[in-house]
């Protein structure tokens, strides 16, 4: 089986897959190297699919070493992780992610475990649990996967309960002492109702070291993931899955590299404590394990999710089939975060918060004029409530109004949002070889949103705002002023308490796609897609209440076309796209002038803004046992010349200089990402296997905001990797050895300006260990 970098159509698996529910494939039979996905929401080959997309088995996920959806750009080219400063992560496709540092941003690529959404990318932390494959659509998705899809979707699944009784896990042993453990037991509990239980720990690994302190690590993952699924089929008519599943996180927080003092409001204004201990740190060398944080602090997680889903599939008729989704999901989250990359305290940040979220799910489809016609028709009900609050700590040059300096604030942004959406789509078949398909999806949904700035409970921020105002604060009281002009001159008014915003959006996405099939072997698609990313709440400090402002929806206008080729008796598979994306009020991370704290990273939204590329994907199997695979990416995102409107496309850079971002390139957005990889196995006796593999992944450099300077571009990178295993000739155990970033390669994954610091952070070591797994 193939484990390589790139996953290219058709030649991912050498079997069939399994009859998820939901996702039950057809009786038909199909080539070898064919897979049943469900990109569209019903089963059919990934051949015939006029999408691009990436998917893998989970016996390939594991062997290339994807333990969290992070690592999925080893597999999927045109994918980037992106850790965020202090908040959740950022998942890109083909250009297109969203950076924004509140816990409940909206993603532009959407994440689903057997089609049930995880909202927002803070819950993704044990999606990749027991899996028996994945599925990446590169593109908007917004017509079937909802308007947070711009970028694309990932759907995971969940390896499914069998009739007979197995069991199965692994152990794991890796540099710096990292252990992991997973296993599963999955059979029939009656005849009628089937489950499957598993888990998995990650304990250890600290892996970075203070630059200051000998022998003071950080980097330990102390995170356990579970899910429980129940299938029942009370009739033949009738599927049922339950799934519950969760997973508690307490493991470290990455620290950053510092390395350069940069005050954010300079002397006179600023305030000037932080500047000679800042100055006095050491700046790290290219070595990824230094880093430093503030000494005696714990920097440890306390967050947990749990989620509670039930699907299922009812066939009304023959023709005839609905599918409903239920999911209650909540998160909880404290996370503590030392950016600043020093060991005095400059900035450390603490984020509490929750988030509860419903949604239910029903369509229909069915075929008809003897099946040359398909047609889904559906409703969608979406709602989430969070709380997020960020403490921080710091001593700044941002912290104070003249002499009177504060160390404590509150940032408050809770958001209560209820989204409804119709959609529905017809495929039909003009031809024995010609399919047109058309699907739209409208959306309706309404956010409100409370925020303010906040005393930390100390009084220093009451107390320094109380000169500017008509009235005095109190400790822990919000501190925001009722202004809406903020170069209005004190006194000002305080407002009192949250401020209380409402963002009502609507939108309709359509997709048209027109696909050809001459022959089994040949496929070749063209589509428009329109999709939308809602707009969303910023966390800033809310001097002013006019400051607490809703980003609106940004907009896509999406061409593709492609192919997917099988040649050579089917051994060999190619696929390629070209794509353009014309944006329009794009959101994206920038930096702004905030009123006494400066110039700080927050949302901007980007008038007209525009994506050019293509890819090529490629997956060989010369010989049995052996599989050479590779892709290519190639991305050229920009914001659009406009010179009619010049205005508005002014910002800051991460330095507080006022540029024009016109002509500029997205940030954290490589030209050219690539892949390849190598995977042979082989028998050595009657009852032994052995098998050996290597991939190889290759990203451009970016830059990582707009402007700055050479300090903020992240230089190109090659990691690669190698295993090699031996195991029983029945799979019932394999020993495998690995290693991972071999040449231990100096790369990055950010750069930022954070309070008073420019800051980098690292990407891992070199790893290596061993992994043993079994099943019976």
């Amino acid at each position: 089986m193939a484990a390589g970098a790139l996953i290219a159509p058709q030649a991912i698996a050498q079997t069939v897959a399994p009859k998820p529910v939901n996702e039950r494939a057809g009786t038909d039979a199909v080539g070898i190297g064919d897979i049943i996905v469900t990109a569209q929401k019903r089963s059919e080959r990934l051949s015939d699919v006029p999408l691009s997309v990436a998917a893998a088995t989970g016996p390939q996920l594991v062997k290339a070493g994807v333990v969290t959806a992070a690592d999925l750009g080893k597999i999927v080219t045109g994918f980037t992780y992106q850790p965020s400063n202090y908040g959740p992560p950022v998942f890109s496709l083909r250009g297109i992610g969203f950076f924004d540092n509140t816990l409940a941003a909206s993603p532009t690529v959407s994440v689903y475990v057997d089609q049930i959404p995880l909202p927002y990318l803070a819950m993704v932390g044990g999606a990749t649990l027991d899996l028996e494959r994945v599925e990446v659509l590169k593109g908007p998705q917004g017509t079937l996967f909802g308007q947070n899809a711009t970028g694309g979707a990932i759907n995971f699944i969940a390896a499914k309960p069998t009739a007979a009784l197995s069991a199965g896990g692994s152990l794991e042993y890796a540099r710096f002492g990292q252990f992991n453990a997973e296993g599963y037991i999955s059979g029939s509990l009656s005849g009628t109702l089937q489950a499957r239980l598993s888990g998995r720990t990650e304990q250890g690994g600290a892996w970075q070291r203070s630059t200051t302190r000998p022998g003071d690590k950080l980097g330990d993952r102390d995170f356990t993931t579970g899910r429980l699924l129940l299938d029942w089929d009370p009739s033949s008519a009738v599927h049922l899955e339950l799934s519950v599943n969760g997973w508690v996180d307490k493991s470290e927080t990455q620290a950053a590299q510092y390395l350069a003092y940069a005050a954010t409001v300079p002397p006179p204004i600023g305030g000037t404590a932080q500047a000679a201990p800042i100055q006095a740190e050491p700046v790290p060398g290219e070595n990824p394990r230094l880093a430093n944080w503030d000494a005696d602090t714990n920097l440890r997680r306390d967050s947990s999710f749990y989620q509670f889903a039930l699907t299922g599939q009812f066939d009304l008729s023959d023709s005839v089939t609905m599918n409903t989704i239920t999911a209650y999901s909540h998160l909880k989250e404290f996370s503590p975060y030392d950016a600043d990359g020093t060991s005095f305290q400059n900035m450390y940040d603490t984020v509490i918060g929750k988030i509860d979220t419903f949604n239910q799910e029903v369509r229909f489809s069915g075929k008809l004029l003897n099946d040359k016609l398909s047609w889904m028709l559906g409703g969608n009900y979406a709602y989430s409530n969070s709380v997020d609050h960020s403490f921080l700590d710091f001593i700044a040059s941002n912290a104070g109004v003249g002499p009177f300096r504060y160390t404590h604030i509150v940032n408050i942004d809770d958001v209560v949002s209820n989204a409804y959406a119709v959609f529905g789509g017809l495929d039909y078949k003009l031809t024995e070889t010609l399919l047109a398909q058309v699907s739209a999806r409208y959306t309706d949904q309404k956010q409100k949103g409370s925020g303010c700035l906040a005393d930390g409970g100390n009084g220093t921020i009451a107390t320094a705002f109380s000169v500017l105002s008509t009235a005095p604060f109190s400790a822990g009281q919000c501190v925001t002023f009722a202004n809406t002009n903020p170069t209005d001159f004190p006194p000002f008014t305080p407002l009192g308490g949250l401020v209380h915003k409402t963002l009502s959006e609507n939108n309709t996405s359509w997709r048209v796609n027109l696909s050809w099939k001459p022959n089994s072997d040949v496929h070749l698609y063209v589509n428009v897609t329109k999709g939308y990313k809602s707009g969303s709440f910023p966390r800033l400090p809310d001097v002013f209440q006019s400051i607490y402002a809703p980003v609106p929806q940004e907009s896509v206008l999406a061409y593709e076309t492609g192919f997917k080729v099988s040649a050579l008796n089917r051994t060999l598979d190619l696929s390629g796209a070209v794509f353009y994306y014309d944006y329009k009020d794009k959101q994206i991370l920038g930096y702004l002038q905030v009123p006494l704290f400066g110039n700080l990273p927050a949302l901007v939204t980007i008038p007209k803004s525009h994506v050019t590329g293509g890819e090529l994907n490629a997956n060989w199997r010369p010989v049995s046992g052996l599989t050479i695979n590779g892709g290519v990416t190639y991305v050229d995102a920009k914001v659009n010349h406009d010179l009619a409107n010049a205005a508005l496309y002014n910002t800051r850079d991460p330095n507080g200089q006022s540029i024009n971002i016109q002509g500029y390139r997205f940030p954290i957005t490589a030209r050219w990402q690539a892949s390849g990889g190598i995977d042979y196995g082989f028998p050595v006796s009657e009852s032994l296997t052995a098998d050996f593999g290597a991939n190889l992944t290759y990203r451009s450099s970016t830059p990582a905001t707009f402007g700055g300077g050479s300090q903020y571009i992240l230089p190109a990178y090659t990691l690669v990797d190698l295993r090699a295993g031996i195991g029983s000739e029945n799979a019932r155990w394999h020993l495998q050895v690995w290693g991972r970033n071999i040449f231990n390669k100096f790369y990055l994954t950010n750069a930022a300006h954070v309070i008073d610091t420019i800051t980098r952070t690292t990407g891992r070591p070199a790893t290596y260990g061993a992994t043993l797994s079994f099943k019976y």
